[in-house]
């Protein structure tokens, strides 16, 4: 085997010890993938498992990532760089320690920076930046990721993560640096006393409450009160949803006790995903206990929400993500409509794999959605173009991986604005007589009842990464694998930005190109396939929609079993 780059980390001297002795012992495979490419951005910002290597997370890529991003500062003239860098760091394991490193890199350069004196959410970050005027924003964390992945996401000064275009010159940057261990840096305490890093907390944190409470609708004063069972999952979320809860006077409140705690380790829980039904496990437990109205989790960072509802049987429910945006959409346009501020220049906006539940709803009230590619950047990209023509106004942005933003004072997905509305449409409904559960259930009547799934594949490593490619090559060649043709009205090939119809006639897409394939059928249902920006995941998002519940789960059972067998026939 022949690894300069793995012999060059070797022979660093001042190399961390624990980095040292994890490629002393090293073998051939883990060296390969450890340094087999330089750690990329994706759909999410940089993220990767933490260790030794090019391809890990580690002080040296930090220090190299900061170093491009710098530069581009840098050459952005003393305006962006007096203007700075606000940094915020979740609970994850050296979160702290790689956001102190980011701005130490940025201040040794001569770069203002704002750097959060403890952990806070990503949503948080986003609003800094915009309330600080800052020129950029660095988040360190890997989301709902496990234990041994973190992360590091950039944001432009409007508060929004770097869509591929802004990014390019940074990545250029980052690739020009040869030597990862030469990057000056002062020490962060040397930095503080200079003024060249400044701590911020608290005055932040009232402010974004404030603007979260001039958020929530006339209703707020006049609620039936509720139990609510809340959980961080040991996360970013415990302080700001603590005081979101007593700002709002929401007194029958539970705090999960064994998960209020940050814990990087995430001790509790084997992946701490409010997606994972599991995740719940703790929480709905207290809920059973308290009897509960409804029960809360958010992700390490809290940008992403999840809930559980009663169902009739006094179960406790866990929603969809795409059923979540579905019971907003309609709680908004309903509250936004009885106070006469609602118009068609509004706009919903959704991802191409969310599915179109909460359209239909928006459509059935004249308000349109807008569609962007995955990553919750590509909808605050589209707020941002609203705001510069002017010729649109934003409702509500949701995908269906539980992100959700009501007010764009955010520019990111946001679990803290997003809890405190849904507490206050339960709260509504339970004045009303009726439970999200049962609402949910009438607008399935009333629009048809949508189905979906998610299909994951992990597939690790740089094997994993291969294999990945070839499946969506096969199915892009050869794409009667999993359906006919014949049952195919056109398919979106957002890697050559077309759309394809059987008889070979084509019309252009118009978002970015990505590696996505997704199939629109004939009996209104459809499937997409993609890596994922932020696992070593290939996934294959299924939706359908029926009259009758019964046959709309058949069919998405049906589409369901056609895609794991292809999949499996490529895998072996």
């Amino acid at each position: 085997m022949n690894n300069k780059n793995y012999e060059k980390w070797l022979e660093y001297d001042e190399l961390e010890c624990e980095l040292k002795e994890e490629l002393n012992n090293m073998d051939e495979k883990q060296i390969e993938d450890a340094f087999y490419r330089e750690i990329s951005f994706g759909t999410g910002g940089m993220r990767g498992i933490m260790g030794a290597g090019t391809n890990r997370i580690n002080t040296y890529t930090i220090r190299k990532a900061t170093k491009g991003v710098s530069k581009w500062i840098e050459s952005q003239g003393e305006a962006a760089m007096d203007r700075g860098v606000a940094i915020a760091y979740d609970c994850r394991l050296n979160s702290k320690k790689f956001a102190q490193i980011a701005g130490a890199v940025l201040a040794t350069r001569g770069i203002n920076v704002y750097l959060f004196e403890e952990l806070r959410p990503t949503p948080e970050l986003s609003f800094a930046v915009r309330e600080l005027n800052a020129f950029m924003g660095i988040v360190i964390t890997a989301s709902h990721n496990p234990p041994k992945y973190n992360g590091y996401k950039l944001y432009d000064s409007k508060g929004c993560q770097l869509v591929p275009s802004q990014i390019k010159p940074i990545i250029d940057n980052i690739i020009s640096i040869e030597d990862s261990f030469s990057i000056e840096c002062l020490p962060i305490e040397e930095l503080v006393k200079l003024g060249r890093v400044k701590l911020i907390g608290n005055e932040i944190d009232r402010k974004y409450i404030e603007r979260i409470e001039a958020l929530t609708t006339e209703n707020r004063n006049n609620l039936e009160k509720i139990k609510i069972v809340y959980t961080p999952l040991h996360g970013a979320g415990y302080e700001p949803m603590r005081r979101s809860f007593e700002t709002f006077d929401y007194k029958d409140v539970y705090f999960e006790p064994n998960q209020i705690i940050p814990d990087g380790n995430f001790s509790t829980v084997d992946l701490p995903n409010p997606e994972n039904k599991e995740a719940f496990n703790l929480a709905l437990k207290l809920a059973t206990k308290v009897k509960a109205d409804l029960v809360i989790a958010t992700d390490p960072d809290a940008d992403r929400m999840g809930i559980a509802v009663l169902n009739k049987l006094g179960d406790y429910k866990l929603l969809t993500g795409n059923q979540v945006g579905a019971l907003l959409i309609d709680y908004i346009i309903a509250e936004r409509d009885k106070e006469n501020k609602l118009d068609s220049d509004f706009r919903i906006i959704n991802t191409i794999v969310t599915s179109d539940f909460g359209a239909a709803i928006g459509r059935s009230h004249g308000i349109e959605t807008d569609s962007t590619l995955t990553g919750f950047k590509y909808i605050g990209e589209k707020i941002a173009e609203y705001e510069s023509n002017g010729n649109r106004k934003f409702l509500f942005g949701y995908e269906e991986s539980y992100g959700y933003l009501i007010g764009d004072f955010v520019r990111d997905k946001d679990a803290i604005q997003s809890a405190i509305l849904f507490s206050e449409m339960a709260s509504n409904y339970k004045k009303m007589g009726y439970t999200p559960y049962e609402k949910l259930q009438s607008l399935y009547e009333h629009y048809g009842y949508y189905k979906e799934e998610l299909i994951s594949f992990k597939l690790e490593g740089k094997e994993g990464s291969e294999k990945i490619k070839f499946i969506l090559d096969e199915i892009r060649n050869k794409p009667e694998k999993i359906v006919k043709w014949k049952d195919i009205n056109y398919i979106e090939d957002y890697e050559i930005g077309k759309k394809l119809y059987e008889k070979g006639n084509v019309e252009y897409l118009n978002l970015p190109k990505s590696n996505v394939l997704k199939f629109n059928l004939k009996d209104n249902s459809w499937f997409a396939l993609r890596p994922s920006g932020t696992e070593p995941k290939l996934k294959i998002y299924i939706g359908v929609c029926e009259n009758d519940e019964i046959a709309s789960e058949k069919k998405l059972e049906a589409l369901k079993t056609k895609c794991n067998a292809f999949i499996n026939s490529v895998l072996g």
